[in-house]
Order: structure tokens, then sequence, then C-alpha cells
């Protein structure tokens, strides 16, 4: 994600910009905040994973992973010494997930049901989103550091390859066919990567999309919903890589997630908004709503089961005063603060 250091949330800019941005006259979705739980804490924060059939949510926490109930905030158990953590992919049909621990360049394997690690795999530098392929069953690790991919055998766990992305990668999502479709950030770009041969078998540009963060799919209709650094949702034909649709959403945008059964898109964003988006059907798409959530809260996971959009953040303080050393400070954290929002209908 563009902006973040291990370990911190990068709000200090969108705290800078003041109240969030509100679409004019946008139909109302019918979504809104039902609950805010306070789950506490220490540590910055990442990826939100769910499990839906098990009832869990994953939330990477700097150096361990916190799983805990969605409904009650209630904490179930830990996923400790993943230093540096990003992102959490599980493997249902394995009873395994992994972690992309940054710092020290591993994916830690845990077992679902007892949350212990079964074993720890050195991949790239910085190893930042992470991706269970179920075609294939393997783990993708996207490596900031490194700018490439490693490939893990998640049944066997061993390394069973490794491919340049000649850039800086994002967000990836996958088809369940054997496709992985990947935001290159700093060029802004999509790639498609076939997941069996373990390469890269397309390279399309996102203009005017710019710095692209999060990626969602609809697989049935092959579209792919891509949040971008400029205030904008890009719409995109998985299959031409074509930029079919472009719509305005709040700034900070850090993930999205597809609702298949409602046809509908979301774009979490650290300025303290929701953006919620219909398919119209004929490749027409429209902004449904902007719901208010709170600043910071910027990465989410959706439970397409009961409808419910969870996403973390937390109080901060004022922002220290720019200095020669740090022109653009972030602002603190207040202890104790993080916050677990619920959006639904």
């Amino acid at each position: 994600m563009y902006a973040r250091m291990t370990g911190c949330i990068a709000v200090a800019a969108l705290l800078s910009h003041g109240a969030p941005l509100f679409a004019q006259a946008a139909p109302m979705s019918g979504y809104h905040k039902t609950q805010e739980i306070v789950l506490g804490g220490d540590g910055g924060w990442d990826y939100l994973t769910l499990d839906a059939n098990a009832h869990r949510l994953y939330i990477s926490r700097s150096t361990h992973v916190a799983v805990v109930d969605p409904d009650s905030g209630k904490e179930i158990g830990t996923i400790a010494d993943t230093p540096g953590v990003h992102g959490i992919a599980l493997a249902p049909e394995l009873e395994r997930g992994y972690t992309s621990n940054g710092r020290d360049g591993t994916v830690t394997v845990f077992d679902l049901r007892t949350l212990r690690q079964r074993s720890r795999i050195t991949v790239g530098t910085n190893p930042d989103a992470i991706l269970y392929e179920p075609a294939t069953k393997r783990v993708f690790t996207f490596n900031g550091g490194s700018r490439n991919a490693s490939v893990i055998d998640a049944q066997t766990e061993t390394v069973v390859g490794t491919f340049s992305l000649d850039g800086r990668p994002e967000f990836a999502v996958a088809d369940g066919s054997g496709s992985v479709y990947l935001n290159i950030e700093d060029k802004s770009e999509l790639v498609r990567i076939d997941a069996r041969k373990l390469s890269i078998e397309a390279r399309w540009p996102l203009a005017p999309c710019e710095r692209p963060t999060g990626i969602s799919m609809d697989t049935q209709r092959r579209r792919l919903f891509i949040g971008c650094g400029n205030r904008l949702m890009a719409i995109v034909d998985a299959d031409k890589g074509r930029v079919i649709a472009t719509l305005p959403i709040g700034g900070g945008s850090d993930a999205t997630a597809f609702d298949a059964r409602e046809h509908m898109a979301f774009s979490s964003n650290g300025d303290g908004t929701l953006t919620v988006v219909r398919d119209e059907g004929g490749d027409r798409f429209a902004v449904a709503a902007n719901v208010e959530t709170k600043v910071g809260a910027r990465t989410m996971a959706f439970d397409p089961q009961q409808r419910r959009i969870y996403l973390v953040t937390a109080a901060f303080g004022p922002r220290p005063a720019a200095t020669a050393d740090q022109p653009n400070p972030r602002a603190p954290v207040v202890p104790g603060s993080f916050t677990l929002l619920v959006v639904a209908r």
C-alpha cells in the first residue's frame, strides 16, 4: 500500500486535508456504520482477512496477528512472532493460513484450527500482499523491497519459484481459474499472472488511474475494481485489460471489495469514507453512496454471507510540527484507541 511503512498508518496527509468529501446527490445504498468496537492493543495495522465460515477476523498488528470474533470484538487468539506483518491468506481446504512478514522477509504458515505455527518460509524482501490461488494450490507473496513475487506450494510449504515484477507491487486478486491480477503502484499498471507457468502474460496501463492499490473482482462478469490514489475507482475488463469506467471515490483508498449478490463494489478510504459503487448493467456504473466511517479506516474485509464490511482505525493526536528531518510527520495514534468498525444495511 502506498505511503505506508511497517507498523505505521500513513494518515497524516489525510488529516491535513480536513473533512471527508462526499458525492453530491448520490442515491442511497442503505449501508451505514452500525458498530464501533474498541479493541485496544499496541502497534499499527494493515490488511484484514475474514474467514466467514469459521467466523474469524484476522487483523495484522505489526508484530502479530489478532484473531477476533467480528460480532463482539472478543479476541479468539493470536498468531505470534510475525514481525512487520502485512497480509493474511487462508487456504480453508488445507486448514492452513499464511502471513507475509515484511520485516524479516518470511511467511508464517499456521494451523487454522489451533493458530499454531507450522513452519516459516524465507521469501523476498518486504513481502506485502499475499494471496492463495486455489486452482494451483499455491501461495503468492508480492515483495515490495525486491520487486518480485515468491511462490509457495501450499501443501509442501516450500518455495517453488520466483519471478520479477519490474515495479512496486500492491494488492492482488485471483479469478479461481489460474490467473492472478496484480496492481503495480509506481507504474500505474495492471499485470495478469499465469499461476501455473509463474510468469506475467499481460501488462496493461490503468490511466487515468494513478497509484493503484486495492483490487477485487466480479468473476462472473470478468470485471476488476481498482482503487486509485487520485480519488478514482477504475473498472477494468479482466480479459482485455481495458479501463471501462472510472468513478470518484474518497481519498486514501487502500482496499476494495465486491458483493457478487448485490452487484456492488466498495472502496475503503483513509479520509473517513466508504464509497459504494453499483453495477447498473451494460458496463454502466454509478456511485451509490459515500458512507461516513472514520479517518484512517483504509483497509477492510467483506462478509458475503452477512453483507457486512469490517474496517479498523484508531484515534489520532495532533500532528507534530514539520522539521527538516521530518517534513511530513505522522499524527500519533492515541494509545488504546484501536477500533473495529462495522458497516451494514
